[in-house]
């Protein structure tokens, strides 16, 4: 990875240290705005990238929440990655409004279903409605924020 790769990497996770302390008012749970940044990082620098910054803006978010670590934030993390994996491959076929459908459905009803198996249904109910908020908020902002700084990513990793 070259050195400007490796600035615009640590960019965005600037980027998604800031959304992780915008916060989105949840019933259970923190919701945060974390999310945009991982999935612009999976335009401009691919997926691992991405994946990267997504797996990291969960674990900032939980952590600036005073959430302790532990296994549930480790799963979370790596769906996290997932989600923003499968939305740069669709992204990566022109399917913007499908990319932006998945993230936004994958984040709100299937990432949370391990918390029906680890509390219950109730809490996967709670954080439905913010969850739907948040992942609406972090997909279009990124969606509606790609091609309008396109241009400045080209210009800049052109000549790598």
């Amino acid at each position: 990875m070259s050195a400007k790769r490796i600035s615009l990497l640590a960019l965005f996770l600037a980027l998604s240290v800031i959304g992780a302390s915008l916060k989105i008012p949840a019933a259970i749970g923190s919701v945060a705005l974390d999310l945009f940044p991982a999935l612009l990082a999976a335009i401009f620098l691919g997926r691992m990238s991405g994946m990267i910054v997504a797996s990291f803006g969960h674990i900032l978010s939980a952590l600036i929440v005073g959430m302790p670590l532990g296994p549930i934030h480790i799963m979370i993390a790596l769906e996290m990655a997932v989600i923003v994996w499968v939305f740069q491959f669709i992204y990566d076929h022109h399917r913007l409004k499908l990319a932006g459908f998945f993230v936004i459905m994958s984040n709100t009803f299937i990432a949370p279903i391990p918390m029906i198996f680890l509390f219950d249904m109730n809490f996967y109910i709670a954080v439905l409605p913010s969850l739907f908020v948040g992942s609406i908020v972090n997909t279009v902002v990124s969606i509606w924020l790609a091609p309008k700084i396109e241009g400045i990513f080209n210009k800049v990793l052109v000549n790598e």
